[in-house]
């Protein structure tokens, strides 16, 4: 059965950058497991195995705009040092975990400023503006029971942190902006 939407899908991966340093992968005897068509992973992956089948492996290289867009400059953003731990000397590329409105974000500094009492974060994600390298391998290409449907109904997936609610069925939106479902 070749990968389709609304499938269920099992991959073993490992994700490299350009410069050949691995970011993840998936644990061994635990592939990655999502509904294909469902935004439950980046886009350029996801079409990337669209009619694939069990068995097939393949090196996938996915363009940022295709993962996690480029690097945008109105995600650099100025925030009080006070909202820092005191015990703490803030220094760039140092990350932290802050409160958004659809939940936890990971936020990194990209300067201390100084003069006016501010840190300038980069609320980009990691990866944005890198070009990414799958190695995958499919494990698994079905139905998907409807236990598997009823938690993609629940749960985005995505890893956005949205609990916006809303309806993460395929073609519904969990509110977030997120661009999950």
């Amino acid at each position: 059965m070749d990968i389709a939407d609304k499938l269920y899908v099992a991959i073993n991966y490992r994700l490299t950058l350009d410069s050949g340093e691995e970011i993840d992968q998936s644990p061994a005897g635990e592939p990655l497991c999502f509904i294909a068509g469902s935004g439950q992973i980046i886009p350029g992956l996801e079409n990337a195995l669209m009619g694939m089948k069990v068995g097939d492996s393949s090196r996938i290289v996915v363009e940022p705009e295709d993962a996690y867009g480029e690097v945008s400059d109105d995600l650099f953003q100025d925030i009080p040092m006070e909202q820092f731990p005191d015990d703490v000397k803030i220094e760039p590329g140092m990350t932290f975990e802050a409160e958004g409105p659809h939940g936890p974000v990971m936020i990194s500094v990209a300067r201390v400023n100084d003069g006016d009492d501010t840190v300038t974060v980069d609320l980009n994600h990691p990866l944005a503006g890198k070009r990414l390298c799958f190695d995958v391998s499919v494990v698994e290409v079905r139905e998907p029971s409807a236990e598997e449907l009823a938690d993609l109904a629940a749960d985005c997936g995505c890893g956005c942190g949205s609990e916006a609610g809303g309806s993460c069925a395929p073609g519904g939106s969990c509110g977030s902006g997120c661009g999950c479902c």
